[in-house]
């Protein structure tokens, strides 16, 4: 059953350390938990949602930071524990425009993401939410090898002379333009459904 809500948190995700940057600005429920933005940051930024992924915030009452995500005997924690996205809301974090986050996605190749909210807003009647309002730029195909490996990338396909050129091409599917985003192409799935899919019903 959808949670109901009055209010929408509008968050600016900006992709770390690629010039000139990759970023989407996004509308949420206020009621949603950290598992369901990460599914809307996966849909909105165009990734496909196959490997893990980290919240990395303060904790509003004591200031420490917490590792929010998928809690698993094998992952990265640093020394952290990995706290369950989908019993810890939103609201709690995120209460102030300015408030951030950092959001880690895939950590071999470690898509690092900066979190903030801009802004509270009401609900706007007969709008369909999440839904994503700006952006620039395509997202970097999955499994590139980070940043490093994108630049490589995009300098291969912008120069048929490279001995890769041909591969390349046809392993990020024949056609790739970096610049390419549309905001109303973007297309959010049901945090609920995509929950299900990765752990069984509830």
């Amino acid at each position: 059953m959808a949670r109901r809500f009055d209010k929408l948190l509008q968050f600016k995700i900006k992709l770390d350390d690629i010039h000139p940057p990759i970023w989407r600005r996004i509308q949420v429920p206020s009621s949603y938990s950290f598992w369901d933005l990460h599914v809307a940051i996966q849909d909105a930024m165009g990734w496909l949602d196959c490997h893990l992924h980290a919240f990395r915030i303060a904790n509003p009452e004591h200031g420490e930071e917490e590792q929010i995500g998928i809690p698993a005997d094998d992952s990265p924690g640093n020394g952290i524990e990995f706290l369950p996205g989908w019993d810890l809301p939103i609201e709690a974090y995120f209460s102030e425009p300015g408030d951030s986050a950092a959001y880690e996605y895939d950590f071999g190749d470690g898509w690092e993401h900066d979190i903030v909210l801009e802004q509270t807003i009401p609900r706007e009647p007969k709008v369909k939410y999440p839904r994503c309002t700006a952006g620039a730029r395509a997202c970097p195909p999955e499994d590139c090898g980070g940043v490093p490996g994108y630049e490589r990338l995009l300098e291969i396909l912008a120069d048929p002379e490279q001995e890769q050129h041909d591969e390349m091409s046809a392993w990020v599917g024949g056609v790739y333009d970096p610049e390419r985003f549309d905001p109303a192409q973007v297309r959010f799935d049901n945090p609920q459904k995509r929950w299900e899919t990765a752990f069984g019903p509830r």
